[in-house]
């Protein structure tokens, strides 16, 4: 079944670009683009997606508001923030806003579709130079989003050795070739990581990690 995509987009070149892409590769359908956010919710309803492209900067309401609406209103719509800028306080407030993953405009066609993909099995997306920049954020605002208390976790080797390919900004598909698994263990690795770590999403898992040191 195809992932359904909508895109809010104020750029012209770039929304229609993203819906060539999408219409364009098989197991993915734009259902919808739109330049702005100001009938957001009957937008949605008509296209019905899975997964929506967000630009972080529009006219009237942002990226991140408009998020905060979605996820709100939406629950099982996942939000993928795109933007020029990798700038750790939008970062933040994006994720905070609900966002499942944060995506460069000058990343290449394949990245937006593994980062939908991984978005709609349930997992959690960043670019790496994004990733590194939200931790550094974290870490210099002193903002911790869990005790660090030293609590041992009980995970197993295997799930130590998943848990750093996450921290390391790795999709699911490249850990599984190089731990010589498939991706479904994989997937199933990491539902377990998260359980253990009392975290719901990879985003939580790899904040807690590194403020942990757990790998």
């Amino acid at each position: 079944m195809d992932i359904k995509v909508a895109i809010f987009e104020d750029g012209k070149l770039i929304r229609d670009a993203l819906q060539t892409i999408l219409n364009g590769t098989a197991g993915y359908v734009c259902t919808g683009a739109f330049s702005n956010g100001s009938n957001w919710e009957a937008d949605i309803r008509r296209s019905n997606p899975d997964i929506i492209l967000m630009d972080i900067e529009m006219p009237g309401l942002d990226g991140i508001e408009l998020t905060r609406l979605v996820t709100q209103k939406f629950e099982l719509v996942k939000v993928l923030i795109q933007t020029v800028f990798d700038d750790g306080n939008k970062i933040f407030k994006a994720l905070c806003a609900g966002a499942s993953g944060y995506i460069l405009k000058n990343d290449p066609p394949n990245k937006y579709l593994e980062a939908i993909t991984e978005v709609n099995s349930g997992g959690s997306f960043m670019n790496a130079s994004v990733a590194k920049k939200t931790l550094n954020f974290f870490t210099q605002k002193n903002i911790i989003l869990v005790s660090p208390e030293g609590e041992d976790y009980k995970l197993s080797d295997r799930e130590k050795e998943i848990l750093k390919e996450l921290t390391e900004g790795q999709p699911l598909k490249n850990i599984a070739p190089k731990l010589f698994i498939s991706v479904e263990t994989v997937r199933t690795h990491v539902k377990h990581i998260y359980k253990k770590l009392h975290v719901a999403n990879r985003t939580e898992a790899v904040m807690k990690a590194v403020q942990q040191g757990i790998c």
